[in-house]
């Protein structure tokens, strides 16, 4: 069972809870529109759905309501950015605006961050440089819940990986998916709906195949894209490590099996090596490869000639990415949010024990 709610009222809750956690109107402002942004685009796995998980976070002294967020080394398109404990909602937003104000400059800015927490989902991170007419890319390491291809330990995150690349006509190009077969955030919404999953999404504590959404708790582990060796995992565990690396070892976070978890009374890793979680963003002038109008005339060919691809029988279209997240956003911006009833549940629980107003 679900109840829809209007975005206007999901963003005044969200706002109010932030501020009640100690956040400035700035950061409340970033962190609602970041959070809700999932919402609005249909990835209800990573929306306000995750709100109450982000003030356990606070309530333990992870999170940091009033960060000082800063660069603490950079060259003129580079920099490495401490997120001082912050919400990664907050910390991303400010970390790919400096990435973007690097890009026009020098025609690109690359950052990687450190001392930061979950950020919502990648893709509103990289989309913030179309507004800049530039392609964003934004990828986070993870609670450490993969297990990589022939392991049973759990060693790397869902790792997403976003890329937003600006068109004229056409809607942009949005890509933004996890380097897992599915999100640890999928298995949660069939856990509120009491649903199994499709194999290959996870496997047991050895590794055994599984169709129980209740799996992670019991000790398993998510598994690579591609799910195993025989359908190409390996190569999911290559992007995820790559995530890993670019988000958290060149920055200085903490890596690997030592990330820190986002579930709050899970323990924090014993010798961690480095600060909080990490991010990479990039940012990329189209015109500093060639002269803008010429690309927008060739990336509008490129969606166009897709869209018009041949299709297997049964099937209406082709997609582009980010054409699903789109149209959900039409719609729930018309018609509003449905949530579940858990979701709802456990935000009246929020409210009261905040004493904020209730949806």
């Amino acid at each position: 069972m679900t109840t829809t709610f209007s975005y206007n009222t999901l963003y005044q809750f969200t706002f109010s809870v932030f501020k009640k956690i100690g956040c400035s109107d700035e950061h409340a402002t970033i962190a609602s529109k970041a959070l809700l942004s999932a919402d609005l685009r249909g990835i209800e796995s990573h929306g306000i759905a995750r709100l109450s998980g982000y003030v356990r976070l606070w309530e333990t002294g992870r999170v940091n309501a009033n960060p000082d967020i800063k660069i603490i080394h950079e060259t003129p398109s580079t920099a490495v950015i401490d997120g001082d404990k912050g919400l990664g909602l907050v910390v991303a937003h400010y970390s790919m605006q400096a990435t973007i104000d690097k890009a026009k400059n020098v025609g690109t800015g690359w950052t990687s961050v450190k001392n930061s927490n979950h950020f919502g989902i990648a893709g509103c991170h990289a989309m913030q440089a179309l507004e800049h007419d530039m392609i964003g890319i934004a990828m986070t390491n993870a609670s450490a819940l993969v297990a990589p291809t022939f392991s049973i330990e759990r060693m790397l995150g869902t790792n997403p990986i976003a890329v937003a690349i600006p068109a004229k006509s056409q809607p942009a190009f949005v890509a933004d998916f996890a380097t897992t077969t599915a999100a640890n955030g999928k298995l949660e919404v069939l856990q509120r709906k009491n649903e199994d999953m499709p194999l290959g999404w996870a496997q047991t504590k050895d590794g055994k195949n599984t169709t129980n959404a209740n799996v992670i708790k019991n000790g398993g582990a998510l598994l690579p894209l591609g799910s195993d060796r025989e359908h190409a995992s390996h190569k999911g565990y290559a992007l995820g490590s790559i995530v890993d690396i670019f988000s958290a070892v060149l920055s200085g976070a903490s890596y690997g099996p030592w990330a820190p978890p986002f579930p709050a009374y899970i323990p924090m890793p014993q010798n961690m090596p480095g600060e909080g979680l990490g991010h990479f963003f990039g940012a990329m002038r189209v015109d500093a490869f060639r002269p803008k109008e010429d690309f927008f005339q060739h990336i509008d060919n490129w969606i166009e000639r897709f869209r018009s691809a041949k299709t297997v029988e049964g099937q209406e279209r082709v997609l582009i990415p980010g054409d699903p997240e789109r149209e959900a956003e039409a719609k729930h911006k018309e018609h509003g949010i449905p949530l579940l009833a858990k979701v709802t549940e456990d935000l009246s629980q929020l409210a009261e024990k905040l004493n904020v107003p209730q949806l």
